[in-house]
């Protein structure tokens, strides 16, 4: 045995050597593209560069503290925070309903309705669309003289509901809030019907003898079971709610429009940078989005760890 050992401990060495050669690239790219434009922007936001000169002075944590008395930004924080509190649920619940009906919801041998497969590219097919094909088909479909909402609305006798859907500050970020959840929920509809495939038909046949109606089945076997499905979709969805640049940017009469009711973080940092020159003032709003969106992900992921430990 003794003579063996080195030869192990050498091919043991050789495989961790060649890990090391193998990861080393991906690590260099890693370093130069992703941690070290992190680092500029920590230092930038310390500063007060304008995104030309050669040279930035170091003004501290100005830029953090002009952050709170910041009117625009605090409508842009309060508006990304219903996003995050809403979105993200009506996403889930719908993906989640969606795929149950599909999946659970008839009593053939296979376990699905007929055409299921079917509905699932249908719903899936935002996903192949751009964010700005997206924001166009859905902004002119919003459109209050031409649109297809309001002319369906006065085509069935219910003009008294046609409204201005963009530009009503009180309807506005609900409109563009519809819009994220229809095209997110045709792939969270296919990441939870793919979960159920792994969950064993025998346990849902053993709840059906006991008596157990389909909303009993899905919150307590179909939910418990889809636990860790949903908490990573949960992370993936507050990520996209702290977001929203791109359909408000382009679906919105001035951008953030109208009276900063549809203002998102992400749309303050833009404008602070490419349209005021305050590149330093933007890096501090990306490193509050930074932090906050960390924070988000570590609540998400560690209740859901509690939860789970909880049940076991």
């Amino acid at each position: 045995m003794s003579r063996g050992l080195p030869g192990r401990v050498h091919r043991l060495r050789g495989g961790s050597a060649f890990v090391i050669v193998a990861l080393l690239p991906a690590v260099v790219l890693h370093v130069v593209f992703v941690l070290s434009p992190y680092a500029q922007s920590f230092y930038l936001s310390l500063t007060d560069w304008n995104g030309l000169a050669g040279s930035a002075s170091f003004v501290g944590l100005d830029n953090f503290a002009q952050l709170g008395s910041d009117g625009l930004f605090l409508d842009a924080v309060r508006n990304n925070l219903f996003l995050l509190l809403v979105m993200p649920v009506m996403t889930v619940a719908i993906g989640l309903i969606l795929a149950s009906t599909l999946k659970m919801g008839s009593k053939s041998r296979r376990g699905e309705l007929f055409g299921s497969r079917l509905y699932r590219i249908v719903f899936f097919l935002p996903q192949v669309l751009s964010v700005s094909v997206i924001a166009v088909l859905w902004g002119s479909a919003y459109s209050p003289n031409s649109g297809l909402i309001n002319g369906v609305l006065r085509g069935v006798g219910l003009d008294g509901l046609a409204r201005s859907w963009l530009a009503e500050p009180r309807l506005a970020l609900v409109a563009v809030m519809v819009v994220m959840v229809w095209s997110g929920a045709g792939f969270y509809l296919v990441l939870f019907t793919a979960a159920l495939e792994g969950i064993p038909r025998e346990i849902y046949e053993a709840a059906l003898i006991d008596g157990a109606n389909g909303w009993v089945t899905f919150w307590r076997i179909t939910l418990p079971l889809l636990r860790e499905n949903v908490q990573v979709a949960f992370v993936y969805l507050g990520m996209a709610a702290l977001d929203g640049f791109a359909l408000v940017q382009i679906m919105t009469v001035g951008p953030g429009g109208p009276d900063g009711a549809t203002e998102v973080i992400g749309l303050s940092l833009y404008r602070a940078a490419f349209t005021y020159g305050k590149f330093g003032y933007a890096s501090a709003m990306g490193v509050a989005l930074f932090f906050g969106s960390l924070v988000f992900a570590v609540f998400a992921l560690g209740g859901g760890r509690r939860t789970q430990t909880e049940l076991a």
